[in-house]
């Protein structure tokens, strides 16, 4: 029997190396049954004489199914194909599939007749002798059946009369998001009409799923562009089904749902399209057996500024559609421009076009419209000056950045777009990358796209992975306009840069990159690696990076559960030893193997280049990775060697979460001891906390006042008020609760919300609830309470402990603490809300005021009260002789104020502190009646009773 095998794909570093596995149970019906079905698909299209006819000659596909399971992200896919020959001679079967190129080749096997072949993952040699060419019988290509971002696997076989071949192909993917959206895509173009086809996705993401949806079946001219135009349902026969962790989608089209998608075969892309839940913290952080994969993808940040630089080749070869396409997208991008940006724009062939000479202009209506006529009248001629356009660009931004003291926290980049390969000035690849890399210096990212099939794609790969960029290559028959503008949207809004990810060194070892210069909207930044103390009961994560102004700091312990935890054996059809696999693991050997490559292929060095080669070639042997430096062979498995069978992940939605968990840093599990979040902080007794429960502190005097405050459910007070001289205005808002039983008050109320405001240097304000913060300075920024994290920009740091506190500082001058209480149970008369405490003051001025403000700066004295009316002042040694005293008296700026000797607790019921209490919503202690301290909405600055302002 002949065999022939061959692979076609190319060999590059973001367009990695297929490979697979994923396991499924399937039964395969009988032969016989095959042929019936496949007699019912030629009756079913008579008209299609040429079809029928060419149907006859080659082996009829009765089976063409496609498994996938894809665990947080990884995923594991399996095809299964059966072809039958009913003729009376053996005739030819080719299998083909179109893989993802990012994705990874795990395993294939064939069964023809009686005989099974299986794939050997082996070493590629450097030199193939005589032998090896001749049983290779045809070489890989580095082009044949390549299209954009998907590779072909082909296998042809020989198959005898009246027998039956089955080929089960594995390949392994780690999801990439793009858009705000996971895409998981399958390629269903079996080329002819199949008795019995059939995809089965299974996904699970224990961080819960959001905005599942299954597009139309996407042609081949469509591909990689991410949006779908007219009709956005899914395919005929389509059935999904989703609950908030699982999602199972399946198509399962009958001949006839075929036939009406198309007759030939090729129905086109199938696809998934998903997100996971999400918010500002340190990510989503799991562990299994010693390894652990982190996904850090924040949301609710302001874009930073952008300076950009669009590079657009205008030789003779991007004549007709090319530059129409490109003049089109660039179109819509400016208008996505947003007012905060600068740009310039250069169009070069032989010659080299700026339109605006030396300087970046900023984003306004008038820049915006000459900036398009600059583009219309752009005309294709001359050669391709490549290195003389980047040279030209990064000196353009090189001396803006320089010449306009650029903030460090703004994004700058170069967008470089071309059809061909370099024929006018430095035409040297490797010259061209020297001269890009030391006209750059790390001081920005460059992004290419290559356009059709004479670019070099090659070049442009290495000069973005070398320079902190992507790239992109769309073909000549493609809507460009829509590669455009989807690639720019990709890369247009930058949340924040200098992303480092931080753990202990002596917990973890192998980790993959964990710095990176842009973090994207709508993408997602993946590290992993494998813990050294596998003893150890949490992890230690700091994610650091900055935002447009501010400075962000993450930080949380994440628990390292039982081994059994995230374990996925015992989950049914993972018997034989199939569920060993780790998918954590796996998805760190991926990374890493995909680093190795991306470091070869930017490196000049050939001793490092060999040292690179050999640890990915060692690595993907060890995972059974298909790479550009192993290869598949096959071997005969015997005469009497069962069928391939395929094996499958199959996760169940009864107690699949407690096979697979999602460790967030705020959820421990039961039993493993982790250090106390909550922390008895050191601050000021001033405070307003509770039902609320007001303490002054007055430290030269060695004794404290409180008093209540009896406000109404929605009032606002005004806790500090000195907007005119630091500029600074603290307002608390009030919740009603039904009053405890056998009460004297008729409810409770609480602080729910206390809003912080500071209009020096510049404005910005805090909103503080249980739950969550919201920062705006100009740009708004949310964060989590129950996430420890720490903002700073030039004068406002904003430090939260997980679920226990909040640290405001102003200036460095100004301090407050806001508790947070929770209630696991609470009663009735309980509510989740915030205290209020004044850690530093010095920086409020003298004429501060409001229900605490106005005594930071006063003092107060303690009287005693004698039968005879006369007043004495009381000493401070005698203050613990007036305790039994009822008649004791405050004088507060000259007013005369009866108090009573009471405790109170604070800082969470943690401290006791004695005090001198006013009655009656402090009557005469404060300034005026309490209802001159209520503030009309939260951002009211009012600073005289009265009075309102606004920021």
């Amino acid at each position: 029997m002949i065999l022939w095998l061959w692979l076609c794909w190319g060999f590059s570093t973001s367009a990695g190396q297929p490979d697979s596995e994923l396991m499924a149970r399937y039964l395969e019906e009988k032969l016989m049954a095959d042929y019936s079905i496949m007699e019912q698909v030629a009756r079913r299209v008579p008209r299609q004489a040429k079809f029928l006819q060419r149907l006859e000659t080659r082996p009829r596909m009765s089976e063409f199914t496609v498994k996938s399971t894809i665990i947080s992200r990884y995923a594991f896919t399996t095809v299964s194909c059966t072809m039958v020959n009913s003729g009376s001679e053996a005739r030819e079967a080719v299998f083909e599939m179109q893989i993802p190129a990012a994705a990874f080749i795990s395993n294939f096997t064939m069964s023809i007749g009686n005989k099974t072949y299986y794939g050997e993952v082996t070493g590629k040699e450097k030199k193939h002798s005589s032998d090896d060419k001749a049983r290779d019988k045809k070489p890989p290509s580095p082009t044949d059946g390549r299209e954009n971002g998907y590779e072909t696997f082909k296998a042809s076989v020989f198959i005898p009369r009246k027998m039956q071949a089955k080929f089960l192909l594995h390949y392994e993917e780690l999801l990439q998001r793009r858009l705000g959206k996971y895409e998981y895509t399958v390629s269903i173009r079996p080329q002819q009409l199949v008795g019995r086809l059939r995809v089965e996705v299974n996904i699970l993401e224990n961080s819960g799923i959001v905005s599942l949806e299954v597009p139309p079946l996407r042609n081949s001219k469509h591909k990689g562009n991410g949006k779908v135009e007219g009709d956005v349902s899914p395919p005929p026969s389509t059935v999904v089904g989703h609950t908030k962790t699982l999602a199972k989608v399946t198509f399962n089209p009958s001949v006839v749902e075929q036939t009406r998608i198309a007759r030939n075969g090729i129905l086109g892309d199938f696809i998934i399209r998903y997100d996971v839940k999400r918010e500002l913290s340190v990510g989503d952080v799991q562990i299994l057996n010693g390894y652990f994969v982190h996904y850090f993808a924040p949301i609710d940040l302001p874009p930073l500024p952008k300076n950009v630089v669009f590079v657009l080749d205008s030789s003779a070869s991007m004549v007709g559609t090319k530059l129409k396409q490109t003049k089109e997208a660039l179109f819509t991008i400016l208008q996505d421009l947003r007012p905060e940006d600068h740009f310039n724009i250069i169009g070069f062939s032989n010659r080299i076009k700026v339109w605006q000479q030396d300087r970046l202009v900023p984003v306004t209506p008038n820049n915006i419209r000459d900036a398009k006529k600059y583009i219309h009248n752009m005309s294709p001629t001359g050669g391709t000056n490549i290195n003389g356009a980047l040279q030209t660009g990064a000196k353009l931004l090189n001396d803006y950045i320089a010449q306009n003291d650029i903030d460090a926290r703004t994004v700058s980049l170069i967008i470089f777009l071309t059809d061909g390969r370099p024929t006018v000035g430095e035409t040297q690849s490797s010259k061209i990358l020297s001269n890009t890399k030391d006209a750059i210096r790390d001081k920005f990212c460059l992004f290419t796209i290559g356009i059709g099939n004479d670019v070099d794609q090659k070049l442009l790969e290495r000069m973005a992975l070398e320079n902190c960029g992507m790239t992109r290559h769309f073909q000549e028959d493609e809507d460009a306009a829509s590669h455009l503008k989807g690639f720019y949207d990709e890369i247009g809004t930058p949340l924040l840069s200098d992303i480092r990810v931080d753990y202990p060194e002596d917990n973890v070892e192998q980790v993959t990159q964990n710095f990176f210069p842009n973090y994207f909207n709508g993408s997602e930044i993946i590290i992993a690696g494998k813990l050294i103390n596998r003893t150890s009961d949490s992890l230690h994560v700091e994610v650091t990076a900055s935002n447009s102004k501010k400075y962000i700091l993450l930080k949380t312990d994440v628990a390292i559960d039982l081994p059994s935890r995230n374990d996925i054996r015992g989950v049914p059809g993972l018997e034989d030893g199939k569920g060993d696999k780790n998918y954590i693991e796996r998805a760190w050997s991926y990374l890493t193997i995909k680093e190795l490559l991306n470091s070869r292929l930017k490196s000049d060095d050939n001793q490092e280049k060999d040292y690179l080669t050999e640890k990915a070639k060692s690595m993907a042997l060890t995972y059974n990775f298909v790479t550009p430096f192993t290869v598949l062979k096959m071997r005969e498995a015997g005469l009497h060697s069962e069928p391939p069978q395929e094996d499958f992940i199959s996760p169940l939605t009864d107690g699949i979460g407690e096979k697979l968990q999602s460790l967030q840093g705020h959820k421990a599990p039961p039993g493993i001891h982790r250090q106390q979040d909550k922390q008895r902080i050191k601050i000021s007794k001033t405070s307003a906390d509770g039902d609320p429960h007001f303490v002054i502190d007055f430290p030269s005097s060695k004794f404290s006042v409180c008093f209540n405050i009896d406000g109404e459910p929605g009032d606002i007070l005004r806790l500090v008020s000195d907007h005119k001289e630091s500029g600074v205005t603290v307002n608390g808002k009030l919740i009603g609760a039904p009053a405890p039983p056998n009460g004297h008050k008729k409810h409770r109320t609480y602080f729910s919300t206390i809003t912080i405001l500071s209009n020096k240097p510049e404005r910005s304000y805090l909103e503080i609830t249980p739950k969550r913060i919201i920062l705006d300075d100009g740009e708004r920024l949310l964060l989590s309470c129950d996430r420890s994290a720490v903002v700073r920009s030039s004068s406002l740091e904003v430090s939260i402990s997980a679920n226990s506190n909040i640290t405001v500082t102003i200036r460095d001058t100004i301090s407050f603490v806001i508790l947070i209480h929770h209630y696991k149970k609470p009663a009735p008369y309980q509510r989740d809300h915030l205290g209020f405490y004044i850690s530093n003051s010095k920086g409020l001025s003298s004429d501060s005021h409001g229900l605490l403000g106005q005594f930071l700066n006063h003092e107060v004295k303690l009287l005693q009260e004698s039968l005879n009316t006369s007043h004495q002042q009381v000493g401070q040694n005698q203050t613990e002789a007036l305790k039994p005293n009822p008649t004791n008296t405050l004088k507060v700026k000259g007013r005369l104020v009866p108090v009573v000797w009471k405790q109170r607790r604070i800082y969470n019921g943690q401290q006791e502190v004695d005090c001198w209490f006013a009655k009656n919503n402090a009557d005469k202690l404060i300034d005026g009646s309490y209802k001159d301290y209520l503030a009309s909405h939260p951002f009211d600055t009012g600073t005289s009773f009265g009075t309102i302002n606004n920021v």
